[in-house]
């Protein structure tokens, strides 16, 4: 994170930071959406579902990766991915903890 000074903020904020930010392309989106759908999927498998180059994907998957929104094994020459589902949870925990602060709270705008 560099110039935001992350060490600031607690390691929760960081780390939902990290997969908030990593979902911020459409791509990643895409990517996530295709593998619930499919429930997990090789890489080619990716290629042929989204309109762009392999290295691109590749790169998406990579950034997916690294913020622990996914899980990748290999198997044989490939990399089958599937969503870690902890790591939504721990989102979906987050924004419903908002949702409901904000449920009880009186609007001031």
């Amino acid at each position: 994170m560099g110039a935001t000074k992350s060490q600031h903020f607690t390691d929760k904020q960081n780390s939902i930071a990290v997969m908030i930010k990593a979902l911020g392309h459409p791509a990643r989106i895409a990517i996530i959406e295709y593998l619930i759908k499919v429930d997990s999927c090789i890489c080619g498998d990716i290629v042929n579902e989204l309109p762009l180059a392999q290295p691109t994907i590749s790169q998406h998957l990579k950034e997916l990766k690294n913020a622990g929104l996914i899980k990748g094994n290999i198997n044989g020459n490939a990399i089958c991915y599937c969503i870690d589902e902890k790591a939504i949870q721990k989102l979906q925990n987050y924004f419903g903890n908002i949702s409901k602060k904000l449920e009880n709270k009186n609007n001031c705008c």
